[in-house]
């Protein structure tokens, strides 16, 4: 078996040679090839263009980030990647949840699943970049923030300073993070009470925990409110939606999350592009990046409030996995846009009804 030096030069010699065929890999897809997961890549570099941090510090750590200036905050998943530009709020964490409540940088932030952190000062064509990055314990990325030409670059410098840990190694044998799982249905679920919770919902933060008391995931929760509270969406309807809702200059609010973090745009989009498997959304201060092909099922899906019914567009992967929700711009005590309602059912009743 290789020891940890000989395991991090392969990797580091491979990770070297892939990216020199191809500048453009995404360091997640690099990971998967060769075998590994993203963290193990990013430590490769400890000791000169990265510093481990301190883990457990988390909530210390975003305290600092308002100090950061105006960055790129990326949380992403499987299928899908949230880029957003502006400035930190201050961070009001809870033991392990909290959340960051800023009109560009938007955050519910899920602390029991950081693991690793990492600030890294890489030199690329466009100069140095900088950036500070966090996986979970399976070296999945889980929020990475980068700096941008209005960024403090002083502030990344004395965080990498101030958080960096006195212990700099690493496991480089870190396993791939296992396959998951399909989330099983209750076949005992009592679909009347179900619908009756749902029915009497005043908040749209209530629904986990009406999911959780049947037992039901998600998906199952939508096939059983199909036709009252669940209409199916055609997944290859998600390019005319975000077209349509940039043709009539309408605000959203765009969620991708993973078990670490959910990170919201909210506000217009407008250059709509279509490459190769991806859909993107190409704005000065937000890109989307969402994988068409790994859409397996969407749905429109209303659910009460006390200030009226809150439409969604969600988007789901094979194994009944989130990928992105999208939402008119709405905020508690102010009514949803019913502009986006009528759109969002419209590609529903529009032949998408399975």
């Amino acid at each position: 078996m290789e020891n940890q030096e000989e395991k991090r030069k392969s990797l580091t010699a491979a990770w070297k040679a892939k990216k020199e065929k191809d500048p453009h890999v995404r360091i997640r897809d690099a990971a998967r090839e060769l075998g590994t997961n993203e963290s193990v890549l990013v430590a490769t570099g400890l000791g000169e263009e990265v510093t481990r941090l301190r883990a457990g510090e988390w909530t210390a750590m975003f305290q600092c980030f308002p100090e950061l200036g105006k960055v790129m905050a990326l949380t992403r998943n499987e299928s899908c990647v949230h880029e957003r530009k502006g400035i930190y709020s201050a961070a009001s964490i809870n033991g392990p949840m909290g959340v960051v409540l800023g009109d560009d940088i938007d955050l519910r932030v899920f602390l029991q699943a950081w693991h690793f952190g990492f600030a890294l000062k890489e030199t690329v064509k466009t100069g140095v970049r900088h950036s500070i990055q966090f996986f979970d314990k399976n070296g999945t990325a889980i929020h990475k923030i980068y700096g941008t030409p209005d960024s403090n670059i002083a502030a990344f410098e004395s965080f990498a300073e101030k958080f960096g840990s006195d212990d700099q190694s690493f496991d480089f044998t870190l396993p791939v993070a296992p396959e998951q799982e399909i989330e099983a249905d209750n076949p005992d679920v009592n679909a009347g009470e179900f619908l009756e919770g749902w029915r009497t919902l005043t908040d749209t933060h209530d629904f986990f925990g009406l999911l959780k008391k049947h037992k039901v995931n998600r998906v199952q929760a939508l096939r059983l409110a199909e036709g009252e509270f669940a209409h199916v969406f055609e997944p290859g309807a998600t390019h005319e939606l975000l077209s349509s809702v940039a043709g009539a200059g309408m605000e959203i609010m765009v969620f991708v999350g993973n078990p670490g973090m959910i990170q919201i745009h909210t506000g217009k989009v407008a250059n709509i592009q279509v490459m190769g498997p991806w859909l993107n959304v190409l704005d000065p201060d937000f890109n989307l990046h969402l994988r068409k092909d790994l859409i397996a099922n969407a749905w429109v899906v209303t659910k009460p409030t006390v200030d009226g019914a809150v439409t969604a567009v969600e988007l789901f992967d094979s194994k009944g996995t989130m990928i992105v929700q999208f939402f008119g711009k709405r905020k508690p005590g102010i009514p949803e846009n019913p502009a986006w309602r009528a759109l969002a059912l419209g590609f529903a009743t529009a032949g998408s009804i399975a």
